[in-house]
């Protein structure tokens, strides 16, 4: 069963939905945080592999993306994206169905920073999934020349000027081909755009306010990983170019109660191979199943 969430954060509304298994009592609950520049259409699948696993599952959209509310759009904000998290477990928690001593926490790329950062100031949280996580940007991007670099610099200093000029964002490419201003460039950029934008509707839009990767040049999650009271499952893409197995694997090894699991593939192995993704939701179901029956 899903039905339509809505709540308060910090002031701005923020949509969502809740899906519930057959299961009659209070249930554990996984709140489900999209990416950068992701919206919560693209997890509706896991919540329901979730759901029919016997978990509540929570998505939403956070300020400004898809359904939610904010301004301007598509500008990710990192401080705000952690407070919308928190809001969202609160919800989470004062739900009838769900049993607020077993919130469970899954974050996909920044999503997964995020998991483990409102995680650790958390302590009631049960279990985190980082899928795929941001660490912190690799000091050298494959197939990026500096030429390339310089220009998204450019564009991210360019937008936090006109932020604080009070006008419009200047939007770049959140995929993009290789040679072009993006926040990513890949060769399979068409297919990753096509599986994102293509089957059922989704709200999410490439383009991208970059002034929300200055945030990011600043964020530590690997601080927050090593106050982690909770388990910790760290999947990650042995050929990932965007969140490398040598910065990711640092989440798990820093987090007290870490694990990791590599899989073949890419960073963009995760959006566009149904197969595989059904083997990598297989594994963090075990995993919630191990760790939540012990909360």
């Amino acid at each position: 069963m899903r039905t339509q969430a809505s709540f308060t954060s910090a002031g701005v509304r923020c949509a969502g939905y809740l899906y519930l298994p057959a299961d009659s009592g209070p249930v554990p609950c996984v709140v489900l945080c999209h990416g950068f520049s992701g919206t919560m259409d693209r997890l509706f699948d896991y919540a329901e592999r979730f759901a029919a696993a016997g978990f509540a599952a929570l998505v939403f959209d956070y300020r400004s993306f898809g359904e939610s509310d904010g301004e301007p759009r598509q500008l990710p904000d990192v401080d705000g994206q952690l407070v919308d998290i928190r809001a969202a477990v609160a919800f989470a928690r004062g739900h009838e169905r769900v049993d607020p001593g077993r919130v469970l926490l899954w974050g996909n790329s920044l999503g997964g920073a995020h998991a483990i950062t409102v995680a650790a100031s958390d302590p009631r949280i049960g279990a985190v999934v980082a899928q795929i996580p941001f660490n912190g940007f690799p000091k050298k991007v494959e197939g990026r020349s500096t030429g390339d670099t310089l220009r998204v610099l450019g564009a991210m200093l360019w937008d936090a000027l006109r932020g604080r000029l009070g006008l419009r964002p200047y939007y770049i490419p959140m995929v993009g081909r290789p040679g072009e201003v993006a926040v990513t460039t890949t060769a399979e950029a068409d297919q990753h755009i096509q599986t994102l934008t293509g089957g059922h509707g989704t709200s999410w839009r490439n383009s991208v306010a970059p002034r929300g990767l200055l945030q990011m040049m600043r964020y530590r999650p690997a601080e927050a990983a090593a106050r982690l009271a909770c388990p910790l499952l760290v999947c990650v893409a042995a050929e990932d170019r965007e969140t490398p197995l040598e910065t990711t694997r640092a989440l798990a090894d820093r987090a007290p109660r870490g694990e990791l699991r590599v899989y073949p593939g890419t960073h963009f192995t995760f959006y566009t191979d149904p197969g595989f993704r059904e083997r990598v939701v297989a594994d963090q179901i075990d995993f919630f199943r191990r760790t939540s029956a012990t909360v």
